[in-house]
């Protein structure tokens, strides 16, 4: 069994892939304690790629991930080729979850976030480097924890802890 470290990152390609490009560049910052083991630098799935091809790659991703992101964008509740495919992967391997609402909501987005994933154990918050570095560093230990005694359902993060954050 291989030792998975690697965060999974799953958003809109056409409509929020400059979210995703924000979180890349907070990474290389050094100016900024922003630090994530992105899984998409394992392999690359090109569009000319047949549907099965970039499944296949994505699949590989998701096999050395603990952490799974979904970006939740205006559109990402009516994705299914994709998203919802690596969402339901997620959630089969028992990935722990973390849902970026980047409307900015601190709480699940029942207008916003794909119906798979509103009763799955997963941690919703707004999009800041603050408190996804806080997340990515917290909510692993503590989702494991919850699944042990048999928690579902979504989780979200009290109003002191933005404001311990600075948020």
């Amino acid at each position: 069994m291989s030792y998975k470290n690697k965060t999974f990152v799953s958003f809109d390609g056409d409509s929020d892939i400059r979210y995703y490009r924000l979180m890349t560049a907070w990474k290389q910052n050094d100016n900024m304690p922003f630090n994530f083991y992105n899984a998409h630098d394992l392999n690359t799935a090109r569009d000319t790629s047949t549907e099965e091809s970039i499944k296949q790659q994505l699949s590989v991703r998701l096999r050395n991930s603990k952490v799974f992101v979904l970006l939740v964008g205006e559109k990402t509740r009516y994705l299914y080729k994709f998203v919802r495919w690596e969402i339901e992967q997620a959630i089969r391997r028992q990935m722990s979850i973390i849902v970026v609402n980047l409307n900015g909501k601190r709480s699940m987005d029942s207008e916003r976030c794909p119906p798979i994933i509103t009763k799955a154990l997963a941690i919703h918050i707004s999009f800041n480097s603050a408190i996804m570095q806080f997340t990515l560093e917290k909510w692993p230990s503590f989702e494991e924890s919850a699944r042990a005694e048999g928690k579902t359902g979504p989780y979200y993060y009290n109003e002191e802890i933005y404001k311990s954050l600075g948020l």
